[in-house]
């Protein structure tokens, strides 16, 4: 069975992965990567940006980059690496995680996270919550301190209090320009219902490889603009925004997280790693390119497997993302060319 399954997955796949393969493929071939991160997809092209505001995005991607990396120099696990770096993005007002979220057809600010260990395949997830400073971390104690892999809403919020992590005011993850945003859609009249062609799907995320030889995952968002409140998208679901398996690689995704859900898109990449025999670059090219383009869906991947090799593949315009390798060298990209 095992044997059918794969020539079936191959029999159409060489001519779609070759034609795909430069694009998928974007970091260096001359150091193994060891950390790499996103912070969204979307309609991101030199011209909507301002030189200052590409500066501030490159800046604090740099910054993420360089936490991660210096705990992987101290000798932290891919877990530790991967927390560290998306904190960084999480407490950034320029991305659609944490502070600067963008807010619930209530006005609202509901935030979610979630992790993937590699080695032993554990996970931690939260969803809906409102007053924890980075849900990142508190996805990793769901993980950890807790024998569930998801909590939701005040569960995970008591959760939290338990734990011992920093809690605010909803009204901290909120901002200016959020509540205006909001204001405009709500005068088209989307309020209602949320508008899944968005310009840019701001989530963050981070991959990470350990000098152990163990990956990670991890995933934060605060959703989609003028979602329903209590709407839960692709971040905190395991196998469709975030995914981790030594055997295979780590996974963080961005963009419309119903698609990306529908398709397990995450798993999917894994899958055609494990039992199809593709290279990371491929596998995720095929689901990108091929599942989610196909369903008419948008967004991106970063996808890091244990010898090093990265790929980074969207169908969208532009995704803020970057890596660094093993000797420290950093890239950070946001255009698709």
């Amino acid at each position: 069975m095992k044997g059918l399954l794969i020539a079936l997955l191959m029999v159409g796949l060489p001519a779609f992965l070759n034609s795909l393969q430069p694009e998928a493929h974007e970091a260096s071939d001359t150091a193994r990567v060891v950390l790499a991160i996103h912070g969204g997809a979307g309609t991101i092209s030199r011209d909507r940006m301002t030189p200052e505001r590409e500066q501030r995005y490159r800046a604090v991607l740099r910054e993420a980059l360089e936490a991660g990396y210096q705990v992987l120099q101290e000798g932290g696990t891919s877990l530790d690496a991967v927390v560290a770096a998306i904190r960084v993005l999480e407490d950034s007002p320029l991305f659609n995680a944490g502070r600067g979220a963008v807010l619930t057809n209530e006005g609202t600010a509901e935030l979610d996270a979630s992790i993937m260990d590699g080695r032993t395949l554990q996970a931690g997830a939260v969803a809906g919550v409102k007053t924890v400073k980075n849900p990142i971390l508190l996805a990793r104690q769901v993980m950890e301190a807790s024998p569930h892999v998801m909590l939701v809403g005040r569960g995970a919020e008591t959760f939290a209090q338990e734990q011992g992590l920093e809690q605010v005011p909803n009204e901290y993850f909120i901002l200016p320009h959020r509540r205006e945003q909001l204001r405009r859609m709500r005068e088209r009249g989307m309020g209602a219902v949320p508008e899944l062609k968005e310009h840019t799907y701001g989530t963050v995320g981070a991959v990470a490889l350990d000098r152990y030889g163990n990956l990670a995952a991890g995933t934060s968002t605060g959703g989609i603009m003028g979602k329903r409140f209590g709407r839960v998208g692709d971040s905190p679901i395991i196998g469709a925004g975030t995914y981790a398996d030594n055997a295979a690689c780590a996974i963080s995704a961005t963009g419309q997280g119903e698609y990306f859900i529908r398709a397990a898109i995450a798993h999917e990449i894994v899958a055609l790693m494990k039992y199809a025999g593709l290279t990371v670059e491929q596998a995720a090219a095929a689901a990108i390119h091929g599942t989610l383009t196909r369903m008419g869906g948008r967004g991106g991947v970063i996808a890091l497997d244990r010898n090093g090799r990265l790929a980074m593949v969207f169908n969208t315009p532009g995704m803020y993302r970057g890596y660094v390798d093993e000797h420290g060298h950093i890239t950070i990209q946001i255009y698709r060319d």
